[in-house]
């Protein structure tokens, strides 16, 4: 019964020293501390715990801290901290300090971390600074006085400008504004023939307009890769000003002559309105003959030249071609 006690016992203690040796393998990093002494880096084991109950990985620190010292750089290692608490990579700041450093290029932690934290990847920065970085614009089409269009392609070479990482605008803004300066040049010139004969014109004067302000690059230089021509856009915009004119041409004579219809049914109108009263005129005329028979004031000679007259006149109606009856006659009489 002692025995199987002893042996609980002693596999507790063994459990509980394993657990215990473990424990002291995580939070003492003793390899990282012994690098870090023969790098010639004083980190206390005490300080490297304290990291991990912070929660701060010591190699994403320590590491960093050696290739500074190592790099001739003084660092300390509570800036490091601070910054990979705050969210940074400090990997990246140390890199780009050291790279900084090597190139004559004035560059504080206190800088690097803002840049990095600004979300910008200072790294990179340093050596677009360093090594000046090549950007192409998209095809940009403009249209010069005589209406013929081109198409432009530019280079923009940019350095990164380190002092105005944290605010400024990006490659996007460039290319805005490199666009912008090429429909300019090319919509102020006379003749797309100008622009083809001297494309360096396009960017000198581009250049000379101080794109880069505000922006957290410096122009260098920019380039004309390629100038094509594209549509007569002068002759397509004369053609469709030409078709429009024609349609509201075409819809003046349309309202033209529709009232020229409505005026001729008019006209017709008020012929039938006139036959009318000439019938209704003529129905009289038989009853002002009666009328003269009864008061003797017409006798039957003066009838008949005046049926005589009639006669002749509905005759030489006929042989002029008119369909009309004479005067006091019914058609066909």
């Amino acid at each position: 019964m002692q025995s199987e006690e002893l042996l609980i016992t002693t596999t507790f203690f063994l459990v509980a020293a394993i657990a215990v040796l473990a424990f002291l393998a995580w939070a003492i990093p003793v390899r990282l501390w012994i690098e870090a002494i023969s790098a010639g880096v004083k980190v206390g084991i005490g300080y490297l715990v304290g990291m991990r109950l912070r929660k701060v990985s010591p190699p994403a620190v320590v590491r960093p801290l050696i290739w500074a010292n190592k790099a001739g750089l003084d660092l300390q290692i509570n800036d490091l901290e601070a910054h990979y608490l705050a969210g940074g990579s400090v990997d990246r700041v140390v890199r780009a300090l050291i790279s900084a450093d090597k190139a004559n290029i004035s560059l504080s932690f206190r800088q690097a971390a803002a840049i990095d934290l600004a979300g910008r990847d200072v790294l990179e920065a340093v050596q677009v600074s360093v090594n000046p970085k090549v950007i192409n614009t998209p095809r940009v089409a403009a249209m010069a006085k005589d209406g013929i269009q081109l198409i432009a392609v530019a280079r923009v070479t940019v350095r990164a400008n380190i002092n105005r990482l944290v605010g400024g605008a990006g490659e996007e803004t460039i290319l805005a504004r490199v666009g912008e300066g090429i429909v300019s040049t090319i919509g102020s010139s006379d003749s797309h023939k100008a622009v083809l004969e001297n494309p360096d014109a396009i960017s000198k004067t581009v250049l000379a307009k101080g794109l880069d302000s505000g922006t957290a690059f410096e122009i260098l230089s920019i380039d004309i890769a390629d100038v094509d021509v594209g549509k007569n856009i002068g002759a397509e915009l004369q053609m469709d000003q030409a078709e429009a004119d024609k349609r509201v041409a075409q819809a003046r004579a349309e309202e033209r002559r529709a009232m020229a219809v409505a005026l001729e049914q008019e006209m017709k109108a008020k012929v039938q309105e006139m036959r009318a009263r000439v019938v209704e005129a003529e129905a009289q005329i038989p009853l002002a003959i009666a009328e003269a028979f009864r008061k003797g004031n017409l006798g039957i000679m003066d009838y008949v030249r005046y049926r005589n007259i009639q006669a002749d006149t509905a005759m030489r109606q006929a042989i002029a071609g008119g369909d009309e009856p004479a005067p006091g006659r019914e058609p066909g009489a």
